[in-house]
């Protein structure tokens, strides 16, 4: 079996190598030319931990290959993956030019029957308008199926390969076995391939991120109401978890999620939702309380140096927006790092994997990026964690109390726990819970 996936971003090329890791044969297509030629010469442009292993393990045994030439990269394609960009636009909709523009060139191009796959996010009734601009001049007969991602960066080829489930929005028979025949390497242990429609399979993708979103927005919203009243949100957390109507994951307060989904699926679905004059209270909400508490330690780190940052040297542990990613979108850090500076303060900042992204593409040299986390903070004001890289949680306190001026940690994830902090002698602020005052 032979697919196609247009679009080598980290959707594209996280599916083609995993694809092809199950012994079919893929062809990525990307329009950029450096990028396929970085490909091409063994280079992953991006930081999963697992995939580059994969990557060269396919390329070398001739699964994996990768193109600019779009009518070659399809050639002979049982299904072509559209792994497009969807950015939002002004108005928080999701632009689909990308999309459509291949589903164009596709029309004129194809030569055979083949499922045409939106594996994008894209909005409800993509899918008609994919199959309208195919047909405007396709000879032949297709297909077209909305199979939405759920992939967690940081661990998206454990995601892909053990999917927890696949959704398939197709009402094609015929598309359907082709699907099951390709999901099925991947589905062995009885995780379900779930049919649907492919106005379902669309909106599946934006509830299930929205409703995630939702729950971290709570639970940030329930820790700033912990401050205020002296409760510990950390132990609201273990009593509200452990309910199996509620469940673990996504409880963890801090300051706030950004990445390259949330925030833009969120914003996204609350437009559509305005599309069909439904007012989306909720939506609303969670997005205007996430964009405050990504700035929540701010006023905190202000009123410790009585509201004057001129001249401060402040450490940064954590540039991405999440762990074991090179991903700087949406990022709180980058929000804090600009006030930072705004207020005159100094930034040394360090992170595993994400500041030749900051350095490249955002901040350039305003700020100082350190070599190891220890590097940061020498004769550091104050220490603000921004990302809870696991190499975070158990530095040296010992060599940090060497290094920095003062004390100070201003903790955007809850890195470390009360008492211990207490026992070090630090001044610590935190989110939901008691500051410790050394």
């Amino acid at each position: 079996m032979k697919i196609a996936v247009v679009g080598t971003g980290y959707v594209g090329l996280v599916t083609g190598t995993c694809f092809a890791e199950t012994g079919v044969q893929v062809s990525c297509v990307d329009i950029d030319i450096k990028k396929v030629e970085k490909l091409n010469n063994g280079v992953v442009p991006i930081y999963e931990p697992g995939l580059e292993a994969l990557f060269h393990r396919n390329v070398a045994e001739g699964r994996l290959k990768f193109t600019t030439d779009l009518a070659e990269g399809i050639k002979g394609a049982s299904v072509i993956f559209l792994a497009l960009p969807t950015p939002p636009g002004e108005d928080g909709s999701a632009d689909l030019k990308y999309i459509l523009k291949v589903a164009d060139d596709l029309g004129q191009i194809m030569t055979e029957y083949a499922v045409l796959v939106d594996k994008s996010t894209v909005p409800v009734g993509t899918a008609e308008k994919v199959y309208a601009a195919v047909a405007k001049n396709a000879k032949v007969e297709f297909d077209v199926v909305s199979n939405p991602e759920f992939l967690r960066e940081g661990v998206a080829v454990e995601d892909f390969m053990k999917p927890d489930r696949v959704v398939v929005g197709t009402k094609s028979d015929r598309a359907k076995k082709v699907m099951e025949k390709l999901y099925a390497p991947l589905v062995r242990q009885g995780n379900p391939v779930i049919f649907m429609d492919e106005r379902s399979a669309e909106m599946t993708k934006y509830a299930a991120n929205s409703f995630l979103a939702m729950k971290i927005t709570f639970m940030n919203e329930i820790a700033n109401l912990c401050e205020l009243a002296g409760a510990d949100v950390d132990n609201v957390r273990k009593g509200i978890g452990t309910d199996s109507r509620i469940g673990k994951r996504f409880l963890f307060a801090g300051i706030g999620y950004g990445g390259s989904c949330f925030p833009k699926d969120v914003q996204a679905l609350a437009k559509t939702s305005q599309e069909y004059n439904y007012d989306f209270k909720v939506l609303k909400s969670v997005m205007e309380v996430n964009e405050a508490q990504k700035t929540r330690m701010i006023p905190l780190l202000k009123k410790h140096f009585n509201g004057d940052l001129k001249g401060k040297t402040i450490a940064v542990w954590g540039l991405s927006f999440k762990p074991y990613t090179d991903d700087i979108r949406e990022a709180p850090a980058l929000e804090n790092i600009a006030i930072l500076l705004e207020e005159g303060a100094k930034v040394i900042a360090y992170d595993p994997e994400g500041m030749e992204n900051v350095r490249n593409y955002v901040l350039g040299n305003k700020i100082t990026y350190a070599h190891t986390p220890y590097a940061a903070l020498d004769d550091a004001d104050a220490l603000m964690i921004f990302t809870e890289w696991p190499q975070f949680r158990t530095p040296e306190f010992e060599k940090m109390t060497l290094l920095m001026k003062s004390k100070v940690i201003f903790d955007g994830r809850n890195v470390y726990e009360l008492d211990q902090m207490r026992e070090l002698g630090y001044t610590y602020y935190s989110i939901g819970r008691e500051t410790v005052k050394s």
